[in-house]
């Protein structure tokens, strides 16, 4: 068996057990139209990539397991609910996500917002079990990760940048900090949060970090170039939106080429974090930093 079908097998084993902890966890019995929205958001599609990091970085420093599943689960929460709230006719104004209308579309603005203000909740619920099956001190850790990540540090600074782009040019530093903080710092937050659940060197936790500041700016960079070389069917969401509502995008900064080489470059910076990080085992995250930049949707 070679090392790319032992590696399919740990991503569908992985995968298999977030969705079966994911609809676990979420609440079936939300009052009104509020449990269908929000089951609607998370449990139909999505790529996995953030609980995959945190199970890859939990896996490459022998983790507590179901700590490692918690955090899965809880930043793909945070990262649904973030799409769903993005959507909405007051941000980006989509209608299709994931191959399927949005929230809004299907369900109204008010649940729509009610079910994205629900799932960042039950984020923070799950890290927090009643039952002490994780350590306080873990718990508050992972919160901790999870929250600068997800906060105007982070994702909701980003978006607050990127509204205020709109129109606007952009230097190259801007729009990566734009990115690094939007998309970049959730993306990071789940290979810290998976570290976290076992033990590294300073040296290895300042090596992780780097490698998902890379796969996380990668990524961005690859959906700016998807979203002008990929039709609506493939991406399952509406294709060249940044461009018609007059975005700053790594494709209209730098140029596709360009844009290509820098998530190229990204790639080599994560495979490099992680050769110094002193691990043993990181074939898993390498393998997802080339899926990243390798992807066609």
């Amino acid at each position: 068996m070679n090392s790319r079908s032992v590696f399919e097998g740990w991503m569908r084993e992985a995968v298999q057990r977030t969705e079966a902890a994911l609809e676990a966890w979420v609440p079936g019995d939300a009052p009104a139209l509020l449990g269908q929205a929000i089951a609607y958001s998370v449990l139909d599609g999505g790529k996995r990539l953030r609980p995959l990091l945190v199970l890859a970085a939990a896996d490459a420093v022998r983790g507590h397991g179901q700590a490692a599943l918690r955090a899965a689960v809880a930043v793909e929460l945070i990262h649904a609910y973030s799409l769903v709230h993005d959507d909405m006719p007051c941000m980006d104004n989509d209608v299709l996500r994931r191959g399927k209308p949005t929230v809004h579309v299907r369900f109204g603005e008010a649940t729509a917002m009610l079910a994205g203000d629900a799932m960042q909740a039950l984020a923070f619920e799950v890290l927090t079990p009643a039952e002490s099956e994780l350590p306080a001190a873990l718990q508050a850790r992972l919160c901790g990760l999870l929250a600068r990540a997800a906060g105007s540090a982070g994702m909701a600074g980003g978006q607050a940048i990127d509204l205020a782009s709109i129109g606007k040019p952009l230097t190259e530093p801007r729009l990566r900090e734009m990115h690094r903080r939007k998309t970049g710092a959730l993306l990071q937050a789940s290979v810290l949060m998976g570290a976290a659940t076992g033990n590294t060197t300073r040296a290895g936790w300042t090596a992780l970090a780097d490698y998902g500041a890379a796969v996380g700016l990668a990524f961005q960079i690859v959906d700016d170039i998807l979203d002008v070389t990929q039709g609506s069917d493939k991406l399952g969401k509406t294709a060249g939106k940044d461009v018609d509502q007059d975005k700053p995008t790594y494709v209209t900064v730098l140029g596709i080429d360009r844009a290509r080489a820098e998530a190229q470059a990204l790639r080599r910076e994560a495979h490099d974090a992680l050769g110094r990080s002193g691990l043993d085992s990181c074939a898993w995250l390498a393998t997802l930093a080339d899926l990243v930049v390798d992807r066609d949707s």
